[in-house]
């Protein structure tokens, strides 16, 4: 068993105004994400499942043919290999679950 202070951590940029802390274990990662008003995240897609929690802030999501805005205590799910794309309308805090673990972010 392992425990974590996040606050010890330093945050790793993985946009341009998209700043995150991990924990990665051998299956997943869970990235704790803090998002700048009006900051976008580019249209992608990646292998790994995603889960994305929002606990603050409102955050407009498209996955797939898909646009919905998430509040606090609103989730998306990503299948993997979906491109999803997003735009901060306020500043947010999420929570990204992925499955398998993201390896480019542990190279951050």
């Amino acid at each position: 068993m392992s425990f974590i202070d996040l606050s010890a951590q330093s945050e790793k940029t993985i946009f341009d105004g998209f700043f995150a802390k991990f924990i990665h274990t051998d299956q997943i990662t869970i990235a704790y994400v803090r998002i700048e008003e009006g900051k976008h995240l580019p249209p992608h897609s990646h292998p790994q499942e995603q889960i994305t929690t929002v606990i603050s802030g409102e955050l407009e999501m498209t996955v797939g043919d898909k646009t919905q805005v998430l509040k606090e205590g609103q989730v998306g799910v990503i299948p993997s290999n979906v491109v999803h794309s997003g735009k901060a309308l306020t500043p947010c805090y999420v929570i990204d679950v992925f499955n398998p673990v993201r390896e480019d972010f542990k190279k951050l």
